[in-house]
């Protein structure tokens, strides 16, 4: 009897090892896949930023566009093959406008999958909130009426004013009772949106010159045309900050998502953990408005498209948002240039084209009515 029950005990650690390991197995397979995607999207913005360096009314070879970048980072390491304009046209208008539209694409899809999973909304982003029209409303008074109009704010600052406030007034408004519905969250934006519009619009009509205005409003249909080196830095620091911040966040995020029970339940400060968000995500639309104008549906699709990839993690879903966004928003770019040349189209026509069809998509996916507890 001895031997007959001996292997018994023996087998029962090397089954329960043999149960243990596919799970660590789907783990690591899971992390590669994840890391294939993002090297994927890496190599998409390569792509995407030589198309909106070589594509234009003036076509560029990609051996010569990068030839002139690596001229001007190592002078003389390259054998000149270009004309000085090519040059001109590469250097000075065409990469500070790619790299322009990598930090404005990444930027607004970031605070989009914010904003979804702050409201725990999926209809939430920038544009659809009158975020962006806050924004936007700031920065026409200083571009209008001159920098002492808001006590000597910067067009930056001014902006970042108008989107905080208007984050402020449609949260407060969308709430009854401590609750938030979906539908009445984007009606007070919608409303909110409008009323921002009406009041820049009447300015732009009292503008003395109305070439400056006609200018305005083109800008504040979104539009990477004025992007040079120097604009550069401000944003690209804010969004490295910004996407740091929400990476090391990414617990409360998940939490907060799932509910404000859940999140309270873990340890979250909701109140406090809610009011960093909404100071960070005015602060990325204010910068990011004041450099491209209010630029619509990148915040509200590319989040989505980012979570049909990787799931709901915000660990992941934000890298690949930003990286879908940077992609997504030279591809616009580029769409808005050549498509009406030698007119450029507004970048939010072309977004409308891709956004609309995806947002009524959302619309019939899920319902509007559902009622949200948010304390």
């Amino acid at each position: 009897m001895t031997t007959h029950r001996d292997p018994v005990p023996r087998e029962q650690p090397h089954r329960a090892t043999v149960a243990k390991r596919p799970g660590r197995g789907r783990t690591r397979s899971g992390g590669g896949r994840f890391l294939s995607l993002v090297v994927a999207l890496a190599a998409a913005m390569v792509v995407s930023t030589w198309l909106a360096v070589s594509v234009g009314a003036v076509y560029v070879a990609l051996p010569q566009a990068w030839g002139i970048v690596a001229d001007r980072l190592l002078p003389g390491a390259v054998v000149q093959t270009w004309t000085p304009v090519q040059e001109q046209i590469v250097w000075d208008f065409r990469l500070p406008r790619a790299l322009l539209a990598l930090l404005v694409g990444a930027g607004l899809a970031l605070v989009g999958a914010v904003l979804q999973a702050l409201v725990r909304n999926p209809l939430a982003d920038p544009f659809l909130l009158g975020v962006s029209s806050g924004a936007s409303l700031g920065a026409v008074l200083v571009l209008v009426l001159g920098a002492s109009a808001l006590g000597g704010l910067s067009l930056s600052a001014a902006a970042f004013a108008g989107s905080l406030i208007a984050l402020a007034l449609v949260y407060a408004l969308a709430q009854r009772s401590g609750r938030i519905t979906p539908a009445r969250l984007v009606l007070a934006g919608v409303a909110l949106a409008y009323l921002f519009q009406a009041v820049y619009s009447f300015v732009l009509q009292q503008a003395q010159s109305g070439r400056a205005a006609q200018q305005v409003l083109f800008w504040l249909m979104g539009s990477l045309g004025g992007a040079r080196w120097e604009m550069l830095p401000l944003p690209a620091a804010v969004l490295a900050a910004g996407l740091v911040y929400l990476l090391l966040q990414h617990r409360p995020l998940n939490a907060l998502a799932a509910g404000e029970e859940t999140a309270i339940s873990l340890g979250v400060h909701v109140h406090r953990f809610r009011l960093s968000l909404f100071v960070l995500t005015s602060l990325l639309v204010g910068v990011l408005v004041a450099t491209s104008g209010a630029i619509a549906f990148v915040g509200l699709i590319v989040p989505h498209a980012a979570r049909l990839l990787v799931g709901a993690d915000h660990r992941r879903v934000l890298p690949v948002t930003a990286l879908l966004g940077a992609a997504f928003l030279q591809l616009v770019d580029v769409a808005a240039r050549t498509v009406n040349a030698p007119q450029e189209l507004a970048l939010s026509i072309v977004t409308a084209v891709v956004g609309v069809p995806f947002f009524l998509w959302l619309l019939r996916r899920r319902s509007p009515d559902r009622a949200v507890t948010v304390g």
